[in-house]
């Protein structure tokens, strides 16, 4: 009797175990997802940016690099946005457009989605390693995340000149 108990009891916590493990598995594969569509979307807020920009700067450049990246297929996104950036390297931008704040705001928010990205599919692709979720293939029905290789476009490689802003007071005289 003792022998039976001890065996439910192990099946029991392994059963316990492999469920555990197998919710991980799937909470870490949406995470990744979901951090792969924020990215997607901060990518084409830049790129929308940069166009709004290059129109009103008329750099032809800055502005076909911003529609190649907008009209991107995935295959070839992270290319269309490494040009993206470079042209947006290569550019002179003055800060006291708002259409320059807010393509230098969506710079920064992109960094920023790229990390969390690439910290999300790190982790999917470290549970996919473990044994037990391939022993058991517990990741078999989610697709592989995969990074997302792009040059960050760092703010200081913008060229963006700031130019100082009115003090409040001065601006609330006139």
């Amino acid at each position: 009797m003792r022998v039976v108990l001890g065996v439910v009891v192990v099946i029991a916590l392994l059963s316990a175990y492999l469920w555990w493990t197998a919710h991980r598995v799937q909470r870490v594969h949406t995470r990744a997802a979901s951090a792969g569509r924020a990215l997607d979307q901060h990518l084409l807020r830049r790129a929308a940016a940069a166009a709004v920009v290059a129109e009103r700067t008329e750099t032809v450049e800055l502005y076909a690099a911003a529609r190649l990246a907008l009209d991107a297929v995935p295959g070839e996104r992270e290319a269309a946005e490494n040009d993206l950036t470079r042209q947006l390297a290569s550019v002179p931008l003055t800060a006291t457009d708002e259409a320059t704040r807010t393509l230098v705001a969506t710079s920064r928010r992109v960094v920023l989605a790229r990390q969390v990205h690439t910290d999300t599919v790190r982790d999917a692709l470290r549970a996919r390693r473990r044994p037990v979720v391939r022993v058991f293939g517990l990741a078999r029905s989610y697709p592989r995340p995969e990074y997302f290789d792009i040059v960050e476009p760092v703010l200081t490689d913008l060229n963006v000149v700031v130019a100082p802003r009115a003090p409040a007071a001065a601006v609330e005289a006139a």
